[in-house]
């Protein structure tokens, strides 16, 4: 045999090259103790809080609880498969969830993964579940409007594009109903939607999503689902994925729209969590960082400044209430962090006016700087009007004989009142909200029954649209209202009126 040394040398020299020295060092700690979704891990003594902890079945934790002889993790999964002694490793990275355009028109669950039956997301990219809120110098004042279709909500308490308007009432009042509404009525206004159901019912959830197939607004949501089915830790970390996902588009200067639905539950389950991890219990056994949950949430939707691209988050928090008591823990602390609340009554809801908006109790902090000049000016009168309604409402109960002027303050806020009511799932353009609002605010109802107000109102734009289009097209594209629109609808109206008064019956 023949041996060669130039050729050993070129061959050794090739294998040096390529070789590839790679060292991995995974630091592993051991389960002491497993059970209701919570394991206490001993061994890893440099893990991180909110650390993502993978077990040996696959199923992935996060670290919530730091203590000095172990680590308390909540299970992201079902815990069957894991057992004492079991080896946890640390993955060195915080949880995170796919975002992008491929999740849209998508129901995903709180890790992101779809559960519609439809396939894998076509989402490439991740964002952290927990975000940094952009600080003050990166937000920008709220003053676009977001239209809500909801003629009693766009008129009183006007949504601006990065506020933060929480709905709150007691269980079956409509609050779920809004939020809805809300979305279906950004159709065609490029606002990404994001609704995210915490501790519902599957069949809620599944009754929803055909509401908004029904209405072509799956093009432009995505629904993250936690039911109440889940594990709580997937109930916790719901409103943050769907935040995440949301932040997504607002980062690249879109406007989007999130619904928490609703927080009384996040709470709870957030609750649930801490009292198995063995944390202090505070008031309502709650634990002390329950206000913290919800601010850190709440703060991450805003309004951006040019720099950052422009973009909104705008944030529609649920809270449900326990027989109409706005002082409990819970809603006060969500109350405190939001810009304004729309309160929604059972009384008034179940004698029939829906939206059950309770004008006294309801308010935004923004105001009319979210709000077109247009409704701005025909609005103001309003609120007045029914606030002083609901007053002589309650002292003529107990009187029989009443002066002409308050039965006429009586009769005009009767009128009021019907035109407030609005049907479910049938948003109201503004330009047509503005027309409706200038006739009941400037008293052409007065003769009109109370049992007509509907039908006259729905003719009339009916009339309005078909001879004066030129009124709808300057309210809408110049989102207000001058003097010469005033007098052309003014006009409308009163020729409108005759026809009515002559035909109608």
């Amino acid at each position: 045999m023949n041996l060669r040394p130039d050729e050993i040398t070129s061959i050794i020299k090739q294998q040096i090259e390529t070789y590839n020295i790679k060292t991995e060092i995974n630091e592993t700690g051991y389960i002491t103790q497993v059970g209701d979704g919570i394991a206490r891990i001993y061994g890893l003594d440099h893990c991180m809080y909110g650390e993502l902890l993978e077990f040996s079945n696959g199923t992935m934790g996060i670290a919530l609880n730091l203590e000095e002889d172990n680590v308390g993790c909540v299970l992201l999964g079902s815990e069957s498969g894991i057992h004492e002694g079991d080896i946890v490793k640390r993955t060195h990275k915080q949880a995170d969830v796919p975002v992008g355009e491929g999740l849209i028109g998508r129901v995903v669950n709180a890790l992101g993964e779809p559960v519609d039956g439809k396939g894998s997301a076509n989402a490439t990219q991740t964002r952290p579940i927990e975000y940094e809120a952009p600080g003050v110098s990166g937000r920008k004042s709220v003053n676009v409007p977001l239209q809500t279709g909801i003629m009693s909500i766009d008129s009183m308490f006007p949504i601006g594009r990065g506020q933060r308007e929480l709905i709150i009432g007691d269980r079956q009042t409509g609050k779920s109903s809004i939020a809805l509404d809300t979305i279906i009525n950004q159709k065609g206004k490029d606002v990404i939607c994001v609704y995210v159901a915490i501790g519902q019912k599957s069949s809620s959830l599944a009754k929803l999503v055909s509401v908004l197939e029904q209405h072509g607004a799956m093009d432009y949501t995505i629904i993250v689902s936690a039911t109440a089915s889940e594990p709580a830790p997937l109930q916790y970390i719901a409103p943050y994925a769907g935040c995440a996902m949301a932040e997504y588009f607002m980062y690249n200067g879109r406007d989007t729209l999130i619904v928490y639905d609703d927080l009384s539950k996040h709470a709870v389950a957030y609750r649930a969590m801490s009292l198995l991890l063995r944390r202090p219990p505070g008031r309502e056994a709650y634990p002390g960082d329950v206000f913290y949950l919800h601010s850190r949430l709440l703060e991450r939707s805003a309004r951006l400044s040019d720099e950052l691209g422009g973009g909104s988050m705008t944030a529609l928090p649920i809270i449900e209430t326990l027989a109409g008591d706005v002082s409990a823990y819970i809603p006060t602390n969500v109350i405190s962090i939001t810009d304004g609340q729309i309160y929604l009554e059972s009384e008034l809801f179940f004698s029939g006016i829906r939206p059950a908006v309770n004008v006294g109790l309801s308010v935004s902090r923004v105001g009319g700087a979210a709000q077109t000049k247009a409704m701005k000016k025909v609005s103001g009168r309003l609120r007045l009007d029914l606030a002083q309604y609901r007053e002589l409402e309650v002292f003529t109960q107990f009187s029989s004989e009443l002066d002409k002027s308050t039965k006429e303050m009586l009769e005009q806020g009767v009128r009021i009142v019907q035109t407030l009511k609005q049907p479910l799932y049938n948003p109201i353009p503004m330009h047509h909200q503005v027309m409706i609002i200038f006739t009941v605010t400037n008293k052409y109802l007065t003769d009109i029954p109370v049992a007509k107000v509907k039908d006259f109102e729905e003719q009339l734009l009916n009339f309005i649209d078909s001879q004066y289009p030129q009124i709808s097209e300057t309210i809408e594209t110049t989102k207000n209202f001058d003097d010469k629109t005033q007098e052309d609808l003014k006009t409308a109206i009163e020729e409108f009126k005759r026809q009515y008064n002559g035909t109608g019956d």
